[in-house]
């Protein structure tokens, strides 16, 4: 296959940034997206030229570092994670457009990269159990009525990636937010920070400058994995609930 890419290129934070064409040729279907930057970083580097910077870890879909605007997609045309994401989407002769996630509380780093530690600090805020547990309990210890578990488990699988702040027309953090909030609430052993937690999380997460939900569902639509926008409804009777309680 041969493409042309269509990057994001910016020095820093505070430098000004603009889309570069690059041609690749050779391209495998079979290549993952990530596969095919590293094919142009590579011919950028013998060309004496500096290497497209972009985050990735575990190219597992597990991790959630591979964060990239694809042709406008967050993650691209697949729902998947972008390391996921293979060569087989596109077809021969395609433009690829590729930026980085679009947020203000996403700052760019360098070119692709952005810092999402503002995701780390809404978790600092109350994405814990903070009582000794001790040793692993049986499994069989704490009866937790299957819906729970299955509503827990689901929420679970959030794993930070930010697709849903970019692709949110708002910049909202309310999906990744509420998937935190309720995969410990729902739990017995999140019951005694219920409250706290729900109204430091979001707390945070306002304060980091993450827009308003509107709740066009964008969000839910360009989750790799599949948080549910019920989630967020969920989190506002938390988040109602605590408020009515805090005020008594």
């Amino acid at each position: 296959m041969k493409l042309t890419l269509r990057v994001w290129r910016q020095q820093n934070a505070e430098a000004p940034g603009a889309m570069a064409t690059y041609e690749v040729d050779g391209i495998s279907q079979d290549m993952s997206f990530l596969e095919m930057l590293d094919t142009l970083n590579e011919e950028l580097i013998l060309g004496g030229d500096e290497p497209v910077a972009f985050d990735h870890d575990c190219r597992e879909g597990i991790c959630g570092a591979c964060s990239l605007v694809i042709n406008g997609d967050a993650h691209g045309p697949e729902r998947t994670t972008t390391c996921q994401l293979h060569m087989r989407s596109f077809d021969d002769g395609d433009t690829i457009d590729i930026e980085p996630w679009r947020a203000s509380a996403f700052p760019v780093v360098k070119d692709l990269v952005v810092d999402r530690s503002s995701f780390d600090r809404i978790i600092q805020a109350g994405g814990y159990i903070s009582a000794p547990t001790g040793t692993a309990p049986d499994a069989h210890a704490t009866p937790v009525p299957k819906p729970d578990a299955d509503s827990a488990f689901e929420h679970a699988e959030c794993i930070g990636c930010g697709a849903c702040v970019a692709a949110c027309p708002n910049g909202s953090a309310m999906l990744f937010t509420s998937a935190k909030v309720n995969h410990l609430n729902v739990l017995p052993q999140g019951a005694p920070e219920r409250e706290t937690r729900v109204l430091d999380m979001v707390a945070t997460m306002d304060d980091e400058g993450f827009g308003g939900c509107t709740l066009t569902g964008e969000c839910a639509t360009a989750c790799p994995k599949g948080i549910p926008l019920p989630s967020i409804t969920a989190m506002n009777k938390e988040w109602l609930r605590a408020t009515r309680k805090v005020r008594r």
